[in-house]
């Protein structure tokens, strides 16, 4: 399920904490405050006041499967975010929050990466065979970045599934944008 970002949900996942605690939730499962502090080396009443300001945009919620009443748990709402960053760029004040989401994202996709690289040899064969970082330049208008980007996206949804015994979860990272020449 996805999440459309708008003027008043990206006020509030725009802060490089919840970034990085939504996206924690979303990839490892519900967690406490206190487990995510440790991860994140935080305070927990630090982690504890973000999740509830995700909670209060609906971003996050309570586990009440986990728990008791001293040790909360919390898990992500929703699988995806979406935004249209064209339409969200369009007000001047959202671009300051903007900036600090994709900026947020970007530098969790050099983590992951990074993180990758310096396990990689712990990997079978097969998974790093099966791996790639890699970067193409192509000539495009901007109708045919559109497009390549939709069907993008269209392969990654016939890959969607639960998980099966043998998988591991992957990091698909698909940047494409237009470069300045020098």
């Amino acid at each position: 399920m996805d999440r459309m970002l708008d003027a008043k949900s990206l006020r509030g996942l725009a802060h490089p904490l919840r970034v990085r605690l939504l996206g924690m939730l979303r990839s490892d499962g519900p967690a406490t405050a206190t487990q995510l502090a440790e991860r994140v080396g935080e305070r927990s009443g630090t982690t504890s006041w973000h999740l509830r300001q995700l909670a209060e945009h609906g971003f996050v919620e309570e586990d009440t499967e986990r728990g008791n009443r001293r040790e909360r748990w919390w898990r992500a709402v929703h699988e995806h975010t979406v935004l249209d960053t064209d339409e969200l760029a369009q007000h001047p004040d959202l671009r300051g929050a903007l900036e600090v989401y994709l900026h947020e994202v970007v530098t969790t996709h050099y983590h992951e990466s990074a993180a990758f690289l310096a396990e990689r040899q712990r990997w079978s064969r097969a998974w790093i065979r099966a791996s790639s970082m890699s970067d193409t330049l192509l000539s495009l208008t901007p109708q045919e970045l559109s497009e390549l980007t939709r069907r993008f996206h269209d392969l990654l949804d016939e890959y969607r599934r639960p998980a099966q015994d043998g998988d591991e979860q992957v990091s698909v990272q698909f940047h494409a944008f237009p470069r300045s020449r020098p």
